[in-house]
């Protein structure tokens, strides 16, 4: 039972108080209420009269929650002394009686700390406006539990922090108040874990906590000043400009620098901040060191990164190595969309590829800080996810830091009832039991101390952690916009606050610490700083580069036509699908598995064709064996969707898995599979964060089908079609989205081919659609070899990866590479071809069916365009210049009119050289939903567009 059991208060209210004043009273447990959890038997249990008498009476109230829950399994005198309305024992010296009386006073006293250790954050004082006076909570008062003001200077026996000690309740009641409903309050009544609720309160309830010394305090106060200076510097020089101001929130920026002091001196080495845009500005400049005059720069207008269409400032991210007393911190500040939290999981996915570039110890030395807003982090369901993969074995990260920038108010919504339907805007985190500290953002000292708590807790317990600052907003949404309109009662106290850097001054002078004089001073040499920094050019902007920076070198030629070797010896082969095909003896397979590792040593053999999930096996396996690390991730990819891949081997009699993947060779790189949580968004975003800090990885993300992929448009928009025209961020991502109408309905047949081309430009991306086993092998190996790192979206036919036709003999793996278009072998330089039927995927296959059908081998060719996107244009002339006599050009597809490639490439089949530039079309007509439900009209769709396709044909 933990610290905070509804049983607290349950209607068995005085029986439950009697088990808790025996735990205080005898101080045998380091917490009221809180112990170690050990089980005991039944039939070894003593008689209630032996237990109150020494150490077992720390097993008093497991015995009492038997008794309410299965009292049979008690004797019968436990069962009567639960029953007793009154309760008198003896000390545990023996010499003295405790009346019934004085018990109940001792567990009123009880009740009243669990009270204030639950609910004392009601009436904390944490509205810098004040416009959200604390609570009047009954329970904190000891008049709710029966205690008198004659109470207030009797001593009782209490358990506060880690200590059990004698004090009067007006004392306790002051120490109650300070720990708990002062300028920091604390949630943990959703924490389960005994030792992690222990550790905190011992924190919490500390008298003893180290102040900060004054330098400390000059420290901070600068920082502080820098933050509130450079935004009025802003505002000044650049008026009516946006910059998403952090007035009303500066505390932010000595937190950050705190954390920054305090994780390096435990040993962290990278730090990955993801944040959005409010306080961007000051948090580059004022905690990463971003040269001012580079940002001044971006406020003027001047191109300041690559050739590519940029971003606007706010946009932008940034990396530095700062130096701390404990050495050097490499901290990165991740790019991100004005889409809010969508760089939650992108930021979690660079700190995974971080970690595990330095392996074992890779959680204790690289941190993901997340630096949220009050509305997104509860708005916005991409946090439910990030908080969801957060324990998790493929994504998770060892704790997370979350920041929030409370300032109280969303754009113009502030109204409680119109923002959420919690209480506070951080208990979505109460679903991964992480522990909430909330603290107002004008107490710069709390804020700093929470910080260094966060971080200890962190490096403790390898969990995430929320920090609310509480703060307001100087400005509107953004600085032109005028607040007053929607909020005039919150920005009449918004005029009316000092500021942050006014208060922590005078309290900084009043301490004797730093007079104003000196913060005056202080003041004018960092705005002498900012005027030079104007004046001058900015410096260049260089990467910062620490020992375990991503190895990017070779990895961003632009040109595609770079060569890279595919294919592989046929011994190689061979010795791969043998590994891939045998199972140590001690692992018992499913039938149905031993059953395909039988097909696929006969394909190694080259006995038989080569399949896709085998085609997939051997380019993982001659990767990792290569010494490329291999990253696969979706809702069913160890299996595969279809049951086509079975990387993993589940052991049919024990809890155990084998991979065999993993153990091509001794010293191999890395090849791990995940199946993944139930997300798109978020899963998806976290992959293509590991692939920008994993460059010399095959990463791949796999769509259940690739219909749901849609659900992650944000990432795919925002940050795989154009993060690196926008930021210069390159990403070798692969996509797998099986993609195919087979008459399963609108929801499993299209990945939405056309909305992925309609993306494309500037060469950002490879899209294709391959239709043989051997062009998924080639595709796979080049992403990873290749000098170059584009985003590759492979739209997998479902049908296709058992079906005899689409396997590929094995000397394709050998003798072959990736082909952009594929010739119709039958017809090459045939004469009699009149007519070329163009098009992409399995429908190839029916396509082909019908020709044979039609008995029109002769005169109809069928190409297949293989890849969408780059365009191939000189490898489909080069094929389609094989028929000089055809005359009729036809794009056919299974998708509708309106959806496929036909709108998105019919600019590109115009300009091919070919005697007419007229295409026609042979598909689906256009349809508001991707594909019908019914199968009978599914066959039939297919029978009218392979009629029309074939129409008309002269001998």
């Amino acid at each position: 039972m933990s610290l905070f059991s509804p049983t607290f208060t349950s209607s068995l209210f005085y029986k439950f108080l009697k088990i808790s004043v025996f735990n205080c009273w005898y101080g045998l447990c380091s917490n009221a209420a809180v112990y170690d959890h050990q089980e005991k038997n039944m039939e070894n249990m003593t008689s209630p009269g032996t237990l109150l008498s020494g150490d077992n009476a720390t097993w008093l109230e497991e015995y009492y929650q038997t008794w309410l829950r299965t009292p049979e399994q008690l004797p019968e005198d436990w069962r009567r002394f639960f029953l007793s309305p009154e309760l008198t024992v003896q000390s545990v010296s023996g010499d003295n009686n405790i009346s019934g009386a004085t018990l109940k006073k001792q567990a009123a006293v009880i009740q009243l700390i669990n009270a204030w250790r639950t609910q004392g954050h009601l009436r904390a004082k944490l509205d810098p406006l004040g416009l959200n006076p604390p609570a009047d909570v009954p329970s904190l008062q000891p008049g709710f539990w029966g205690l008198s003001e004659e109470d207030l200077l009797q001593e009782f026996s209490v358990t506060f922090g880690a200590h059990t000690t004698q004090m009067p309740l007006k004392q306790l009641l002051n120490l109650l108040e300070q720990a708990w409903a002062s300028s920091q309050a604390y949630e943990l009544a959703h924490l389960e874990n005994r030792e992690e609720i222990n550790w905190l309160l011992s924190r919490i309830e500390s008298s003893n906590a180290p102040q900060a010394d004054a330098q400390t305090c000059i420290a901070r106060f600068e920082k502080l000043m820098a933050a509130e200076t450079l935004e009025r510097y802003l505002h000044t020089r650049y008026v009516g400009q946006k910059r998403f101001s952090l007035e009303g929130g500066e505390s932010a920026i000595p937190a950050l620098d705190t954390l920054t002091k305090r994780l390096r001196a435990q040993g962290v080495e990278e730090m990955v901040i993801g944040m959005a845009h409010r306080g961007r500005l000051n948090v580059l400049v004022n905690l990463l060191n971003k040269d001012p005059a580079q940002l001044f720069a971006e406020f003027e207008g001047k191109q300041t990164i690559g050739s590519g269409s940029g971003d606007v400032k706010y946009h932008m991210g940034y990396s530095s190595n700062l130096e701390t007393p404990a050495g050097s911190l490499h901290v990165a500040l991740a790019y991100n969309p004005s889409h809010l939290e969508i760089v939650n999981p992108v930021v979690l996915g660079q700190v995974r590829a971080r970690q595990e570039r330095r392996g074992e110890d890779g959680q204790a030395k690289v941190v993901g800080v997340l630096i949220h807003g009050d509305s997104a982090l509860g708005g916005l369901g991409v946090n439910q996810t990030t908080f969801n993969l957060s324990q998790t074995q493929g994504y998770g990260t060892g704790g997370t830091l979350h920041l929030v920038i409370n300032n109280q108010i969303g754009f113009t919504t502030s109204r409680l009832q119109d923002m959420r339907s919690s209480r506070y805007c951080t208990d979505i985190a109460k679903m991964v039991a992480a522990p909430i500290i909330h603290v107002n953002g004008d107490d710069v000292d709390a804020v700093c101390q929470v910080m260094e708590l966060a971080c200890e807790w962190r490096d403790t317990f390898r969990r995430d952690i929320i920090i609310d600052i509480c703060c307001f907003r100087k400005h509107g949404h953004n600085e032109s916009d005028e607040p007053r309109l929607t909020q005039p009662q919150m920005y009449q106290a918004v005029d009316a606050h000092p500021g942050t850097l006014a208060r922590y001054g005078e309290s900084l002078a009043r301490r004797g610490l730093l007079t104003q004089a000196q913060q005056d001073e202080m003041t004018a040499r960092y705005r002498d700083w900012l005027d030079s920094c104007q004046k001058r050019e900015p410096q260049p902007l260089k990467p910062a580069i620490h020992s375990f920076s991503a190895n990017w070198y070779g990895l961003t030629n632009p040109h595609w036509s770079a060569p890279v070797s595919t294919a592989l010896p046929r011994q190689k082969l061979a010795a791969y699908g043998e590994i891939i095909s045998t199972l140590p003896p001690d692992v018992v397979a499913h039938p149905t598995i031993k059953r395909q590792l039988a097909l696929r040593q006969d394909m190694a053999a080259g006995t038989q064709p080569v399949d896709w999930g085998m085609a997939e096996m051997l380019a993982y396996a001659s990767l990792v064996d290569a010494g490329v690390g291999v990253r696969l991730s979706g809702e069913d990819s160890g299996r595969g969707t279809f049951s086509h891949r079975h990387a993993v081997v589940h052991h049919q009699t024990e809890a155990r898995r084998y991979l065999p993947l993993q153990h091509i060779r001794a010293g191999q790189a890395s090849f791990d599979v995940y199946d993944s949580v139930l997300n798109e968004e978020a899963l998806l975003a976290f992959e293509y964060g590991y692939s920008t800090s994993a460059p010399q990885q095959l990463v791949i993300w796999e769509a259940q089908f690739g219909d749901f992929a849609n659900g992650a448009q944000v990432a795919i928009d925002q940050f795989i079609s154009s993060g690196e025209t926008k930021w210069d961020r390159y990403s070798g991502l692969t996509i797998l989205l099986p993609h195919g109408y087979d008459g399963q309905g609108p929801e499993h047949s299209s990945a939405r081919p056309e909305r992925w081309l309609q993306l494309c430009a500037e060469n950002n991306m490879q899209v294709v659609m391959p239709s043989e086993s051997a062009q998924m092998f080639h595709l796979l190996r080049g992403q990873a070899l290749r000098p170059m790192r584009k985003p590759l979206v492979i739209m997998m036919s479902k049908r296709l990866l058992r079906f005899k036709g689409a396997m590929s003999e094995l000397c394709e793996f050998t003798d072959d590479a990736y082909k952009p278009v594929i010739t119709d072998p039958q017809l090459h330089q045939s004469q009699k071809v009149k007519r070329v039927i163009l098009c992409s995927g399995q429908v190839y296959y029916d396509v082909l069916e019908a020709r044979k059908q039609r008995e029109h081998e002769d005169e109809v060719a069928i190409v297949r365009l293989e890849q969408l996107y780059p365009f191939p244009v000189a490898e489909l002339n080069d094929v389609l210049a094989s028929w000089p006599n055809c005359c009729e050009w036809i794009w056919l597809q299974e998708e509708p009119e309106n959806q496929g490639a036909w709108r998105q490439i019919r600019h590109e089949l115009a300009a091919l050289k070919i005697n007419t530039p007229y295409w026609q079309y042979a598909g689906r007509p256009a349809a508001a939903a991707p594909a019908t439900g019914y199968g009978r009209v599914h066959k039939q769709q297919i029978d009218e567009f392979l009629a029309a396709a074939f129409a008309d044909i002269q001998p």
